[in-house]
């Protein structure tokens, strides 16, 4: 199973705009199929074909899964499936603008699930980048122009239920993806598709479930499919492994300057003041959750999980640690100690001239005293220079005369020639 590597927020954030460009380009495409499709029936289709692309690239990839991994795919495809089909429900009574917005607050909602559950704390600049990102949001969409058609309560209620529930599952895939070895992201995506494509299909399934008519129709299904969710799904499960669930957030919600992108571009709508305000808004909350921004925003959490694993390994390791005997016997006799008044005459023992280190040696004024007596003994002739004795009791002179020869023989020199 493919596990995430260490952080790397540049790549999160690459693949998190990935995913807003292709869930962007979903909204001009769906609009027009809509006309020939329900709402229900397209969810259901699109999300059912993109978990089989995803299975038949990789057949074992739900294969020997721990129990957990499907409890948590199963648990974040009921999260978003209600969320989308309680969306796709509530916008029958509800205009789209209104619908796109109170949706688009998920990126609001975020953060406060973030603190409340987690206690997360949530730096200033991803806040005012989630500020600038709701303020877009409503450029797009409010400011555009709000149809006449009457608002329901109920249906703003559900919608925004979908859009808490959307934050939610950003919130619980982003504490999966720390998890390391235990993340099977693509294994996840998975279950994920299914799990909402059943259930977006038990609403659709109550008038039956109608198919694409033709071949553009088909394609329009497959790139819905398969680039907007199979890709982006799968580009979003790796993409908040490097990226926190807020910043992702921020990033994710990008999706008007995608959509106004594509609707400029593809199907040349005019560009109108709303496009500039709102993409200058979205772009300003995009460049203040970009990586290095995001970075440091786990790393003082990062840190303390940090030395807690080390106090505790440190622990495990110390209980572990064989703790080897004492190979150095202590009950060996004592080395044996001869007094000074074990000899008879203590002025003739040896131990007390200079043969027992230790046991009488000169003091310093005498050592000093010699040493100034062979200095001067040096230029002493006869015996003078005889008062120096070494301890191999040969005369210095003599020595040093036996060196002056040496230096014509192949005799061993005691001294260095000047």
């Amino acid at each position: 199973m493919a596990v995430v590597p260490a952080p790397r927020p540049l790549l999160g954030a690459v693949l998190l705009l990935f995913v807003s460009a292709a869930w962007g380009s979903a909204f001009p495409l769906m609009k027009d199929l809509i006309h020939r499709l329900p709402v229900e029936d397209l969810l259901a289709e699109r999300y059912v074909i993109a978990g089989l692309t995803l299975l038949l690239i990789r057949p074992g990839c739900l294969r020997g899964l721990p129990r957990e991994t499907w409890i948590y795919g199963v648990v974040l495809g009921v999260m978003f499936g209600v969320g989308q089909a309680g969306q796709a429900i509530a916008l029958h009574s509800l205009p789209s603008a209104v619908s796109g917005f109170a949706v688009g607050c998920s990126v609001v909602i975020t953060p406060i699930l973030a603190l409340v559950l987690f206690k997360a704390k949530v730096p200033w600049r991803i806040w005012a980048g989630v500020m600038l990102a709701l303020a877009g949001m409503a450029v797009f969409t409010l400011l555009r122009g709000v149809e006449d058609n009457e608002i329901s309560v109920l249906a703003l209620g559900v919608t925004l239920t979908a859009a808490a529930l959307y934050s939610g599952h950003t919130l619980l895939l982003a504490q999966l993806s720390k998890r390391g070895a235990g993340f099977h992201a693509y294994s996840l995506t998975v279950i994920q598709l299914f799990t909402i494509g059943l259930l977006t299909g038990t609403v659709a399934v109550r008038d039956g479930i109608v198919l694409p008519s033709g071949a553009p129709d088909w394609i329009i299904l497959a790139h819905l499919s398969v680039v907007s969710c199979a890709l982006g799904f799968l580009a979003r499960s790796y993409g908040q492994a490097h990226v926190p669930a807020v910043p992702s957030a921020i990033l994710m919600s990008s999706q008007p300057l995608w959509v106004a992108a594509i609707a400029v571009i593809g199907f040349q709508e005019q560009v109108g003041w709303s496009m500039i305000v709102g993409g200058g808004l979205m772009a300003g909350a995009m460049l203040l959750a970009l990586p290095a921004r995001t970075a440091a925003l786990g790393m003082g959490r990062r840190r303390r999980d940090l030395h807690w694993i080390a106090g505790r390994a440190a622990r495990a390791l110390a209980n572990r640690r064989i703790r080897r005997e004492d190979l150095l016997k202590l009950e060996a006799p004592a080395a044996p100690f001869i007094a000074k008044s074990a000899c008879a005459n203590v002025e003739s023992c040896p131990w007390h001239t200079r043969s027992l280190k230790g046991g009488g040696e000169p003091s310093l004024e005498r050592l000093i005293e010699r040493a100034t007596v062979i200095v001067r003994a040096k230029h002493l002739p006869g015996l003078g220079c005889c008062r120096s004795v070494t301890l191999l009791g040969r005369c210095l002179c003599h020595l040093m005369e036996e060196s002056g020869q040496a230096r014509t023989t192949a005799v061993s020199r005691w001294f260095r020639s000047k």
